[in-house]
């Protein structure tokens, strides 16, 4: 076995242990560690000219957006879920837009949303 598909199948067992052992509140935060980490794997890919590598970070963090999105309970009625959602949804235009134009530097927009939305996160006290 090479040290790239062992890395591979490291790296899933760790991520599918986290899931099955994550809170919900866990569980949304390891969302955002992964798109922060497929945003900057998109930026790379985009540098670097990387056509396969940049359509599969951008679909892969897309998705990811889309689950935060179906997590936010939107028939609430909150005014903040519904900013988040609008978040999401502008953050999801720009990586495309990234993608499309070769403009890695839109991400960077991209990156300090979601980090600061991730800090905000951390410091909720999940309820038990």
């Amino acid at each position: 076995m090479n040290a790239q598909v062992a890395l591979k199948s490291y790296s899933d067992v760790k991520v599918k242990a986290g899931v099955a052992g994550a809170t919900p509140h866990g569980l949304i935060q390891m969302l955002y560690d992964g798109l922060l980490e497929r945003m900057a794997q998109l930026k790379g890919a985009i540098e670097q000219n990387n056509i396969e590598l940049k359509n599969l970070k951008v679909n892969q963090a897309t998705s990811i957006l889309l689950g935060l999105r179906d997590a936010l309970n939107i028939d609430q009625g909150n005014a903040l879920v519904d900013r988040l959602d609008d978040l999401y949804e502008y953050i999801q235009r720009q990586l495309w837009r990234a993608h499309a134009n070769n403009q890695p530097e839109l991400l960077d927009e991209c990156n300090q949303l979601i980090t600061e939305i991730s800090s905000a996160w951390r410091q909720i006290t999940p309820l038990v």
